[in-house]
């Protein structure tokens, strides 16, 4: 009698341990299962060099979501950004999105910036205002070869 009882709480206890490193595998790896409280914009860039999916979308140093994917349109040969933004984030239609770097070198994330409009933003819109990231390798040839001027 006194066996089954410890291993029942044995068994107990590792299922617990179980479920445990499930929530946290989980939380950590900010998955979301239950509810949806994000709405998706895309936006075109002529280059996301270094940008991948799961990079942070930020505005005022604050994150307000997540790139959720990257394609290339092949019509207009530019990179499509899809991102998941937080329900209650407004964005108007004349944001401003950046690519930018986190620190030397840090990973790209894109950073937001208001605008004045009133037209408020949709899930599925397009954003129109971008800026493409900044090419450091492209800037130090045109150093080294002379043809930083231009």
């Amino acid at each position: 009698m006194k066996k089954t009882s410890v291993e029942t709480s044995v068994g107990i206890f590792v299922l617990i341990g179980l479920l445990c490193v499930a929530y946290m595998a989980i939380k950590l790896g900010k998955m979301e299962w239950f509810g949806d409280d994000y709405y998706m914009l895309d936006a075109r860039f002529d280059s996301v060099s270094g940008l991948k999916p799961g990079a942070q979308v930020d505005m005022a140093g604050v994150e307000i979501g997540q790139v959720a994917g990257i394609d290339l349109d092949n019509e207009r040969q530019v990179a499509i950004v899809r991102m998941k933004i937080r329900k209650g984030i407004i964005l108007t239609d004349d944001v401003i999105a950046s690519v930018k770097t986190s620190g030397l070198i840090g990973d790209k994330y894109i950073k937001m910036t208001p605008g004045g409009s009133d037209r408020v933003l949709k899930s599925g819109d397009m954003i129109i205002e971008t800026e493409s990231a900044l090419d450091i390798e492209e800037l130090v040839s045109k150093y080294v070869f002379g043809d930083a001027g231009n």
